[in-house]
């Protein structure tokens, strides 16, 4: 009969012994599931803001698209701008030119004009002194420069 009391108190403490074992599982299985929650959770937070970095890559690629088209028209409207002022430029020397030519000349008649009608106010031209080279073209019957 002792056995029997020996071997119900060795398996009742082996009982005991189970259920701390299980309820120990129990919370190790508990903490293990919610470590997985947490990790699915972070690779879903992870895979969301890659998704968003993408997003923002996309736009900024676009945007670098945008500014680069933008440069190069601004570049060719530059281009335009610079041959459209060089053309000004000529024209504008090309008009200072004539009207420094047309003044001489008005100058020239006014003086022809007042050999006739005033002549107090006559400036003879200056005598202008060749050199030896038009000399040499005058006396061979070449009209010298004026």
């Amino acid at each position: 009969i002792k056995m029997c009391d020996d071997m119900v108190a060795m398996l009742k403490q082996e009982q005991l012994d189970d259920t701390h074992k299980q309820e120990y599982c129990a919370a190790q299985f508990d903490t293990a599931d919610d470590k997985k929650k947490a990790l699915e959770r972070a690779v879903a937070d992870e895979g969301t803001a890659i998704e968003s970095a993408k997003e923002g890559i996309d736009t900024l690629i676009q945007e670098i698209a945008a500014l680069e088209a933008g440069i190069k028209a601004l570049d060719k409207t530059v281009a335009e701008a610079t041959e459209q002022r060089k053309a000004e430029n000529a024209e504008y020397k090309e008009l200072m030119a004539s009207d420094g030519a047309a003044k001489e000349l008005l100058g020239f008649a006014k003086n022809r004009l007042n050999k006739f009608y005033n002549p107090k106010l006559y400036k003879e031209a200056p005598k202008q002194e060749l050199t030896e080279e038009e000399r040499i073209l005058a006396n061979n019957g070449g009209t010298p420069p004026p």
